[in-house]
């Protein structure tokens, strides 16, 4: 199961890090919501463990913009918090949250939670909760149900980008986040780039907005 652990105190990341990995998990951490949010689109993991209380971003304001994304929508979001007011339990779930833990808790009853909740969404798939298709940063690929297939520097940039938020990109922001501001590229570089795309992870995942620009379909 791929578990992403955000907590802004870089020990409490670690330890549980450390424990959930020998649990046979894939974990990464961030150390708040906005790197946490960033990080969701391109692990997309089945399990998110999060602390309320984080700069930048905090948890609930993260849990908001994860369930807004159509490509993080479906993972399975556990606040880990000192936090145990009612009015923030409730602003918890309000922003979308699945369920709450209250620290201090012992690593072991953590475990055994995490390891109910993966035999419990297990049967129902694990894909079910999270979609397997997926950016992987270290090989500049992009897995899928169909497989994996690796993309050149531009196409991978692109995809990563149009994949950062549910929405249509223009062309002149697609230019300024991929091949930076200024430089001068011409629109057929663009196309040519989303044709190869598509034929590599499938027509239906870009749409074409004419007269705008493009937009990635889950």
């Amino acid at each position: 199961m791929r578990i992403l652990v955000v907590d802004d105190e870089v020990d409490i990341r670690e330890f549980v890090q450390y424990n959930l990995v020998k649990e046979g998990n894939e974990v990464r951490c961030a150390a708040n919501g906005r790197e946490a949010v960033e990080m969701a689109v391109e692990f997309r993991p089945h399990l998110i463990l999060m602390d309320m209380m984080m700069p930048e971003m905090d948890g609930r304001e993260a849990c908001r913009a994860l369930r807004a994304n159509p490509v993080t929508a479906k993972a399975l979001i556990v606040f880990l918090s000192a936090v145990c007011e009612e009015d923030s339990l409730v602003g918890c779930y309000e922003a979308g949250a699945d369920d709450y833990i209250t620290k201090p808790v012992s690593m072991k009853v953590l475990c055994s939670r995490v390891a109910a909740i993966k035999k419990r969404i297990e049967n129902n798939g694990l894909d079910n909760i999270a979609t397997s298709s997926r950016l992987v940063e270290e090989n500049r690929s992009f897995i899928s149900a169909d497989g994996e297939v690796c993309l050149a520097v531009k196409e991978f940039e692109i995809l990563k980008l149009l994949l950062s938020e549910p929405r249509i990109f223009t062309r002149e922001e697609i230019f300024d986040a991929v091949w930076g501001n200024g430089v001068v590229v011409g629109s057929r570089t663009l196309d040519v780039h989303i044709r190869h795309l598509r034929s590599k992870i499938g027509d239906d995942h870009i749409s074409t907005h004419k007269g705008v620009g493009f937009r990635y379909e889950e």
